[in-house]
């Protein structure tokens, strides 16, 4: 019988400090109406100056591996998400490793921007599904605060700090992985990327005083592209599941925007009180983002078995993805 992947225990972190809109009126020219209005934002968490992302994954897969109810040292393989690791290199994966002190495992980080929760469950799916590994440790985090410019008011208002986390594996019962669509368009990444601290433009007084080291984004096309991406690849990945919208049970979206999650629901089936949303108390976490709010729908809803859950999100790259889970 084929190895299924499937999500058996989630966890998510969020610093404790909060960062409402009008905190940010003292600091930038915008208001609170402005932003609830075109964000659906009202507050983010940020983290402690001495807290960084490989300190907030290590907080929410703890919490993973215990809802898990497996020995940790079980897991052979630990995948990190971020676009901030604590370091260009060594990955930040293997920071958590050694927090978490699980030995056995094999570590690396997986880049994909806001998409990455999504890259790395598929990831983690062909692993388990090719029967190269058995117990895998996902881990989304992201310390945005420490590239957000809080001078630029039309991304300032946008980001927030946190984590998520999951254990997919293929013994137990969970959420199965059905199917997961996957796309990217690096045509497009000049709409949303940051400057400096590459190769192409190392870390130089010039980059700083340029101020390259912060996100920039075009966020009219970044909208556009969003719905239209987002859209595609679920509407894909809920025909290769065989399945009908009217089949999913909840929509689960990347928290970037209420107007482009109004938007993307608008052109499913899936009624309006059936997308769950946590982007006015998060802003957008990145690829922390969609396993956050999968955490959150976990703890405070009640699945019934087969119930199908449609995950999908879009980020710098261009990236974007869609995965459904059905709940056994």
């Amino acid at each position: 019988m084929k190895k299924q992947a499937k999500i058996i225990g989630t966890g998510s972190y969020l610093p404790q400090k909060v960062l409402t809109n009008a905190d940010l009126e003292r600091m930038v020219e915008t208001s609170d109406e402005w932003i609830v209005t075109r964000t659906g934002m009202r507050e983010r968490r940020i983290a402690a100056e001495g807290e960084f992302t490989s300190d907030m994954g290590v907080e929410a897969a703890k919490k993973a591996l215990e809802k898990a109810q497996i020995d940790p040292q079980s897991i052979d393989l630990i995948l990190v998400a971020t676009l901030t690791p604590d370091y260009v290199f060594p990955s930040t994966s293997c920071i958590i490793q050694s927090k978490l002190k699980l030995e056995k495992a094999a570590a690396m980080d997986l880049q994909a921007a806001c998409t990455g929760f999504i890259y790395a469950l598929s990831t983690a799916k062909a692993f388990i599904e090719a029967g190269l590994y058995h117990n895998i440790l996902l881990v989304a985090a992201e310390k945005l605060s420490s590239i957000v410019d809080y001078k630029d008011r039309s991304t300032c208002v946008l980001f927030g700090d946190g984590a998520s986390a999951c254990v997919i594996s293929d013994q137990g019962k969970g959420l199965v992985i059905q199917q997961a669509v996957l796309g990217s368009d690096g045509e497009q990444a000049d709409i949303l990327y940051m400057p400096g601290g590459g190769s192409r433009h190392p870390t130089s007084q010039k980059t700083v005083e340029c101020g390259m080291h912060s996100i920039k984004m075009e966020g009219k096309e970044t909208f556009k592209h969003a719905v239209r991406r987002m859209e595609a690849s679920s509407k894909e990945c809920i025909l290769k599941s065989g399945l009908q919208e009217s089949d999913i049970s909840w929509l689960v979206p990347h928290q970037a925007n209420i107007r482009i999650i109004e938007a993307l629901a608008k052109r499913f089936s899936v009624p309006k009180e059936k997308v769950f949303i946590t982007v006015d108390k998060y802003g957008n976490t990145s690829a922390s983002s969609v396993g956050i709010a999968l955490d959150e729908l976990l703890e405070q809803k009640k699945l019934s078995s087969g119930d199908n859950l449609l995950l999908t999100a879009f980020g710098a790259g261009l990236t974007w993805g869609s995965t459904v889970l059905s709940n056994e």
